[in-house]
């Protein structure tokens, strides 16, 4: 008797995919093996600058999340404070109580590191909020813009337009300061910090908006979206389904740019004093008060917070170019 011959690739895949069990040689995950061996896993595994980019990033919010636990202090709990420690430098035991600091301390005898810790968390909340709330607005702009054209994308785009003539963090200082204005002055630290995620958001929708709205105008054209009209899908149907997932990825190259540049915005409103209140202070509030030390011999307490601020913002930037890059196919 002729021996049976093997089952083909494709039956073995379908008698096993039948008995609930994974084929031979294949990975129970191959959305896993799929996404390690796209090209843009393959682009981050053979660029540097992107792992180290990377890793700080999640080094630094990963310290930010865990502040409570990483901090040896905490900073802002008055009964925890001894004035005797302050302008500890780092390192070195303090005159009176013999204490030692990592980075030192401020006035105030506080740990600089734990106030560089639960500084990073306002700053990051800041920014990932404002990136997140002018994405958002932006996109659902951009796509009623590109989408509708006629008087929407006219009226849309002019006001785009004459918010692009002031600099922004101007932009986000009128809103700041009319926001500010308009609430009572009980409870303007209780809600200083959605204000700042308002003016920021407010003043960087417009690059959201015009990329969305350029690449809206060249999908609405396409067949697939004719045809969804013509089998009778409504305009929001349209627009959330089929062209949104089609227009996400130059959003996500701009909103990994601009969540460097909303922590650079918040840390300069609140080194200005109009950010985030004294109550909750910031990275930004930090290197204002460390600036008026600086000429004084206590060097530390401006430098460590802006070394922070600086790596934090340098590295989100890198990965965001790296991103803009891996996902532009003119470079591929």
């Amino acid at each position: 008797m002729a021996d049976t011959p093997p089952p083909d690739q494709d039956t073995a895949l379908f008698n096993a995919a039948a008995q609930g069990q994974p084929p031979a040689g294949r990975s129970v995950f191959p959305w896993a093996l799929r996404a390690w061996d796209s090209d843009l896993a393959w682009s981050f595994r053979h660029s540097p600058v992107a792992v180290v980019s990377l890793a700080l990033t999640l080094l630094l919010i990963l310290s930010a999340v865990c502040a409570p636990l990483l901090a040896p202090h905490d900073p802002f709990n008055p009964a925890t404070l001894n004035l005797l420690n302050g302008f500890t430098p780092p390192g070195e035991a303090n005159a009176f109580t013999g204490e030692r600091f990592l980075l030192g301390t401020d006035d105030q005898g506080r740990d600089v590191f734990s106030t560089i810790l639960y500084g990073l968390r306002v700053s990051l909340f800041v920014g990932f909020s404002a990136v997140l709330f002018a994405m958002v607005l932006g996109v659902t702009l951009g796509l009623l813009a590109g989408y509708f054209g006629g008087w929407t994308e006219a009226i849309i785009m002019r006001i785009a337009d004459v918010q692009l003539t002031f600099p922004a963090i101007l932009v986000a200082m009128l809103i700041f300061g009319i926001a500010k204005g308009i609430t009572p002055i009980e409870y303007r630290d209780q809600v200083a910090i959605w204000v700042l995620i308002l003016a920021i958001g407010l003043s960087d929708w417009v690059q959201f908006a015009r990329v969305v709205r350029g690449a809206t105008l060249v999908e609405a054209s396409r067949d697939y979206v004719q045809a969804a009209r013509l089998i009778g899908c409504s305009s929001v149907a349209i627009m959330v389904r089929h062209i949104l997932p089609n227009v996400l990825s130059p959003v996500l190259v701009i909103a990994t740019i601009s969540l460097a540049l909303a922590i650079i915005a918040e840390a300069t409103l609140s080194f200005l004093g109009v950010g985030a209140p004294p109550t909750q202070p910031s990275l930004g509030t930090l290197i204002r008060i460390g600036q008026g030390f600086l000429f004084s011999g206590e060097w530390w307490i401006l430098a460590f917070p802006a070394c922070t601020l600086l790596v934090l913002a340098l590295a989100v930037n890198l990965l965001g170019d790296w991103l803009r890059d891996a996902l532009n196919p003119r470079l591929r």
